[in-house]
């Protein structure tokens, strides 16, 4: 009887655990095609509205509002604290990084913690490499670097990764309230371009560029870290993996692109470290420590790092 009772739990718990997956995998496929939808739909909306600054103004402002909450938050601060900061610039950056709808903050930063941790070998979340040699096999891995890693099952053990920010009560519930920060980066653009056009139109227009088609722009220029930035590049320091600096990502990432350079010195603040490395990211970091609001900002710790090639290591891990 005990046998029987046992077995039954056992089943009633695949079945949850099965329902469960049944729902992250729809929930994770709307918010990848519902953000292409809408730039699809925005992209068709120019033969009847037009595309004027106003609508610029909203993609562009999202845009940078939402990857530097992602760039400066989720990554160089919450997931390697490349620098300190005042409570509340802390719950803006995560309230700005969520509203990319990347992923809840704390999801986030473990998987890219782990990603750090196994860098382009079998335990890496979304690495492109580990496939195979031939042509399909590496377009295949592109498009699990990309895109295809987030269907998969989550590790088993990705909590041990965040435990230090969940002791942040509020960082919890932020993290908690995602599904909010979410309807918020659709509302804010609506709203505004509602206001700044006068009209019903002009409101659904903003949902559809400052909310739908920016987040189809952040998504798939952020993911291309993962994948393009592990395959195509240039890679001026030895490090352990395949990760690569692309002029392009540099600059659409806001400063992500240098991500041979950011492996290189995994908690710097700066990732650009040439002149010509744009990296807008570094730069409102270092303004907003011009203004105070940031401290102890982490740089490399070997100078030479700007001049020569080689394997340096940052000054905190």
């Amino acid at each position: 009887m005990v046998e029987t009772n046992t077995l039954s739990s056992a089943s009633v718990s695949e079945n949850n655990f099965a329902e469960f997956s049944l729902k992250v995998r729809i929930a994770t496929l709307t918010a990848v095609l519902l953000p292409l939808a809408g730039f699809v739909a925005a992209i068709v909306s120019i033969w009847g509205w037009g595309f004027g600054w106003i609508e610029f103004s909203l993609l562009t402002g999202m845009y940078v509002l939402t990857v530097l909450g992602i760039t400066v938050g989720f990554h160089r601060l919450f997931t390697h604290k490349a620098f300190e900061t005042y409570s509340f610039i802390k719950y803006l950056l995560a309230i700005f990084g969520s509203m990319a709808v990347e992923g809840s903050l704390l999801k986030w930063v473990a998987v890219h913690r782990r990603h750090h941790q196994f860098s382009d070998m079998a335990d890496d979340p979304h690495s492109p490499h580990n496939h195979g040699n031939s042509v399909r096999d590496i377009l295949r891995g592109a498009w699990h670097a990309h895109i295809g890693w987030f269907f998969e099952p989550d590790p088993s053990d990705l909590a041990r990764y965040t435990k230090d920010l969940s002791r942040d009560k509020v960082l919890v519930k932020i993290d908690d309230l995602f599904p909010l920060w979410i309807i918020m980066g659709l509302v804010i653009p609506a709203v505004l371009g509602g206001l700044m056009h006068g009209s019903w139109e002009g409101a659904l227009s903003g949902l559809l560029w400052g909310g739908f088609a920016r987040a189809f722009l952040v998504h798939h220029v952020t993911w291309s870290i993962n994948s393009i930035c592990h395959i195509w590049g240039s890679r001026p320091f030895n490090t352990s993996d395949r990760s690569r600096n692309n002029f392009l990502f540099g600059i659409f990432a806001l400063g992500e692109g240098w991500h041979n350079n950011h492996h290189a010195f995994p908690s710097s603040a700066r990732h650009g470290l040439k002149w010509w490395q744009f990296d807008l990211s570094y730069e409102v970091i270092r303004l907003l420590k011009l203004l105070k609001l940031v401290w102890k900002v982490n740089l490399p710790s070997n100078k030479a790092a700007y001049k020569t090639q080689g394997t340096f290591i940052s000054e905190a891990l």
